[in-house]
């Protein structure tokens, strides 16, 4: 691995420690902040000690670090109230704030990739044609387990669940979060499988174990 890679995840923590500092200052709602950004808060820690034993591709590392921006930045303003969604509404013509639909897009997209590296070194499914179908359906499957985590979430807290919710009275608004969840996904095959694979290769590849010596 280049030293620019090897410096790579050390600019993304840096980073991303930075927009959980800023999004942690003042959030519209700290309840709905902590429900926001706990992906982050845990999985920060599992990649810091991983990073030795199971370094990530750039591609992923990059990848995770810019889905961490979206969770953080919903946490911050609530996903119906961060300001570029109103942007982007207005300009469109939209009657509700789509960055929602941008934080479920990723969902997405970001997990086929992680998944996609993992199975591919640590499973006999790389190079098989299983290996896309398996990706999706992990994707569809953890889209939605976290809707089930924010029905949770409601039925235990009542109205101090609504903002993490975020329907803005769409009433089809978990279907529409798994949809793009998909969309995400097949687009990450679709777009990103060859560049990933190109990195993966350069990955170093772990010692064999040692032959044990004949008595």
């Amino acid at each position: 691995m280049s030293a620019a890679s090897r410096r790579l995840p050390l600019a993304l923590l840096a980073g991303v420690v930075a927009v959980l500092a800023w999004s942690g200052v003042a959030p519209h709602d700290r309840f709905t902040w902590v429900l926001e950004v706990a992906p982050v808060l845990i999985g920060l820690p599992i990649l810091l000690l991983t990073a030795r034993r199971f370094p990530l591709t750039p591609l992923l590392y990059t990848l995770l670090a810019v889905h961490a921006c979206i969770l953080m930045v919903g946490g911050k303003y609530t996903y119906a109230e961060v300001p570029v969604g109103f942007w982007v509404g207005e300009a469109l013509g939209l009657a509700r704030n789509h960055y929602d639909r941008l934080g479920h897009f990723a969902q997405g997209l970001v997990p086929a990739i992680l998944a996609r590296e993992i199975l591919v070194r640590k499973s006999p499914l790389a190079g098989s044609r299983w290996l896309p179908f398996v990706v999706v359906a992990f994707c569809l499957a953890f889209s939605a387990f976290y809707e089930l985590i924010e029905w949770w979430t409601a039925v235990a807290t009542g109205d101090s669940a609504t903002a993490f919710l975020g329907t803005q009275g769409d009433v089809w608004d978990t279907q529409w979060d798994m949809f793009l969840a998909l969309i995400g996904a097949v687009t990450a095959l679709l777009a990103l499988s060859r560049p990933h694979d190109r990195q993966l290769a350069r990955l170093p590849r772990p010692s064999p174990p040692p032959i044990p010596a004949s008595p």
